[in-house]
């Protein structure tokens, strides 16, 4: 039978099941260790400093959403909010870096505000079941998409906008031989598939590294690991405290804060929606699972980036790579986050798995979390024209807050012209309105 996310674990609660959950969830999710580093140092800040802030906040909050929301997540700096931290506020509007971690700090704090009193709880229940099943189609577009992107599978065209990568190059190859070599140990269930996939990934990559010098790819040269001048590296601490809380409260900071609080919002509600329709993480009610708990969890990561020094923590959708693996308890989560506290010391490590490993893996979730596109009445255009908008534009924008925005909206105005405004509560157009806001601050 074709393995789906939602019955990748059948038997139940298995220890070694949610440890090799978390390891899978890990290899997934450790590129922000580095990449995270890089995009915020073009701002300014120190890498080192970076660095020991991410795995920190990595660790920390992924262990509160495995103890404290028992969900399978990974919490780390988001990729999109940093590059508008680094981009948009620090060097398009000249907003001092300690500044940035002080709107960081306050957007948090927005977030616990909104999480203390279930708003956010409550836009997710508001959000129409089709959307919902949109949404992890969507995100699992956007997962695929990344994975294909970062294997060099799929390339800017000028003449086409995308295309295909010449098969003559050996990145391309050898994510093909991962990718099907990943796929066949899934569908026959083997025990751990996408470790091992991640693993024999990886020793086909060494030789590109060695003979054709791709950077992209394992790259050992003629170093060995046992050289530990290129595998230890010290922490820095330097932006622990750094925040400027009182500037960042300046009236003018305040559409950086509301960027922030934002797309963050629909960022983790959008994760833990499509996420959980997925792999049905669901509570009595049909609603995501521990919802309140992950969100508290998510809000927390905000404040502590700001306190830490880097940009706004969130829940990650390379989540989805451990629960494919069967992870469904929160010790997916303590595995993954406790999996980062050697970076503190190890970073130079990472480089030793490349993205290429992990891109098969990536596709293969995608193709998981398409399932709940069957729910959706597509002979009803009413729900499958938004449904199509959201599912869509997810991938195609390359932001999943853009693609919920685009379904809430559409869904709003299609319905309102039918005259079904039953399908149209008070706090779906407040959510609306939002969007709006957002959409003309252009962010």
């Amino acid at each position: 039978m074709q393995p789906t996310i939602a019955s990748t674990n059948s038997t139940g609660f298995s220890t070694r099941t949610e440890v090799l959950a978390g390891i899978s969830t890990f290899l997934a999710t450790m590129y922000i260790i580095v990449v995270n580093p890089a995009i915020l140092s073009q701002a300014g800040l120190p890498f080192g400093g970076v660095l020991t802030a991410t795995v920190l906040l990595s660790f920390l909050c992924s262990l509160m959403m495995g103890l404290y929301a028992r969900n399978p997540m990974v919490v780390a700096p988001g990729m999109g909010l940093n590059a508008f931290f680094t981009f948009t506020a620090i060097k398009g509007m000249g907003i001092r870096p300690e500044v940035a971690l002080g709107a960081v700090f306050w957007a948090g704090i927005l977030f616990l505000l909104l999480s203390v009193f279930n708003v956010r709880s409550a836009i997710v229940r508001i959000i129409p079941r089709p959307l919902r099943f949109a949404v992890s189609a969507g995100i699992g577009l956007f997962i695929t998409l990344i994975g294909l992107e970062n294997a060099r599978f799929i390339v800017a065209n000028p003449a086409t906008l995308v295309g295909i990568a010449p098969l003559k190059d050996p990145i391309v190859l050898t994510f093909i031989f991962g990718l099907l070599l990943t796929a066949v140990l899934v569908i026959r269930n083997v025990p751990g598939a996408i470790i091992i996939g991640i693993v024999l990934t990886t020793l086909a990559a060494v030789p590109i590294g060695r003979w054709w010098g791709d950077a992209s790819a394992v790259n050992f040269g003629q170093k060995t690991l046992v050289n530990f001048q290129g595998v230890f590296a010290t922490p820095d601490f330097s932006l622990i405290g750094k925040l400027d809380l009182i500037h960042s409260l300046q009236w003018s900071l305040w559409p950086v804060i509301f960027a922030f609080v934002f797309t963050d919002l629909f960022d983790s509600l959008s994760t833990f929606v499509g996420v959980a329709e997925a792999a049905g993480l669901h509570d009595a009610d049909g609603n995501p699972r521990n919802l309140n708990r992950s969100l508290t969890t998510d809000a927390v990561a905000t404040t502590l980036a700001g306190i830490l020094g880097t940009s706004p923590g969130t829940a990650y959708i390379e989540s989805a790579v451990g629960i494919a693996q069967g992870g469904r308890t929160g010790l997916t989560a303590v595995v993954a986050g406790a999996l980062f506290l050697p970076f503190l010391f190890l970073s130079p490590l990472l480089s030793v798995i490349p993205s290429i490993a992990t891109a098969p893996a990536l596709v293969l979730v995608g193709a998981f979390m398409m399932q709940p596109v069957t729910k959706i009445n597509w002979t009803a255009l009413d729900d499958a024209l938004p449904a199509f908008l959201a599912l869509v534009l997810i991938p195609f924008t390359y932001s999943i807050t853009q693609g919920i925005i685009w379904g809430f909206l559409s869904w709003t105005v299609v319905k309102a012209a039918l005259g079904k405004t039953d399908e149209l509560p008070a706090g779906l157009l407040l959510v609306d309105a939002f969007c709006v806001l957002s959409l003309a601050a252009g962010h």
